[in-house]
């Protein structure tokens, strides 16, 4: 057993085992650079009234939060959670067109984001709302 070949998985540009994928695989800094540009749109979408760009982008950063909870599972249950009790509410703030309920829930969970930033000894990220919306969206209520 021990001259076994460890699996492989095969590109058109040659094999790699899986400890070569498993190396590559993203890390949470580049996950959570997606998080908050995603987070920044979906707060100025909210504003604007673009409610479906909104939860797009929040959807979105729950399927980050998924991905980095498989790459990095010591973080699995605190992404979870954060999910379940910030990104969830803002959904149903969205599909409420509750601007106020969700500006109020928006700078909550950027404090608690902080904050778990903080618990995992990443006290040096603190992140903050861009001022100003992206120039790459429209951002205002959508035609049907």
């Amino acid at each position: 057993m021990a001259d076994e070949k460890p699996p492989t998985g095969k590109t058109k540009h040659g094999e790699l085992t899986l400890d070569q994928i498993a190396s590559v695989l993203p890390g949470l800094g580049p996950i959570m650079k997606d998080v908050g540009e995603r987070y920044w749109v979906c707060f100025h979408a909210a504003k604007g009234g673009n409610w479906e760009l909104a939860a797009y982008e929040l959807r979105s950063v729950r399927s980050l939060f998924n991905t980095a909870s498989v790459t990095r599972p010591k973080y699995a249950k605190m992404l979870a959670d954060y999910t379940a009790q910030h990104i969830e509410p803002l959904l149903q703030f969205c599909a409420k067109k509750d601007w106020t309920g969700f500006e109020a829930a928006y700078h909550k969970s950027v404090d608690v984001a902080n904050e778990l930033h903080r618990q995992v000894n990443h006290g040096e990220i603190v992140w903050k709302l861009p001022p100003d919306p992206p120039q790459n969206f429209d951002l205002g209520p959508q035609k049907k």
